[in-house]
């Protein structure tokens, strides 16, 4: 018969197995690694502006795309993953890690198949927060309305 591990014992195996980490490092892996990510998006905006004379508005466009794509491309190649661990939140830049979001679960479950696979599953992640980010521009339109209605704005 196994005997019952002690608080002690436990503790002692919980502290072993518990990874370790240092919070320096981490902020150090974010800073730098959404920094950069900020980077690249700045380089593709000056030659979208200076080489392909692009509106500002259609560069910040082309960013959008640019960045969108290959945190789709990183994440089918399955290179997105090591380097989300590496660089911890630096990858949660809005668009790249919400992109990566989406595509993970489609790329995931594509053996399952079309309908039931991917299109179950691509918004598992990223659903809740389309669906709130448009009731929340909805409410605040029909808001802006009224206010604008009633001669306020």
């Amino acid at each position: 018969m196994k005997k019952e591990p002690t608080k002690q014992e436990y503790a002692r195996k919980v502290k072993a197995l518990t990874p370790k980490f240092s919070s320096f490092t981490n902020c150090w892996h974010a800073f730098l690694s959404g920094g950069l990510i900020c980077v690249l998006g700045e380089i593709i905006h000056q030659i979208a502006i200076n080489r392909y004379h692009m509106s500002q508005e259609n560069a910040y466009i082309t960013v959008s795309i640019i960045l969108v794509l290959l945190s789709i491309l990183f994440t089918g190649f399955q290179w997105y993953a090591p380097l989300a661990k590496w660089c911890g939140a630096g990858t949660l830049v809005p668009i790249t890690g919400f992109a990566n979001s989406v595509a993970s679960p489609a790329i995931e479950y594509q053996a399952e198949g079309q309908v039931f696979g991917i299109g179950v599953k691509i918004f598992t992640i990223a659903g809740p927060v389309i669906l709130y980010g448009v009731f929340a521009s909805w409410l605040v339109g029909v808001i802006y309305w009224i206010l604008k209605v009633i001669g306020v704005l």
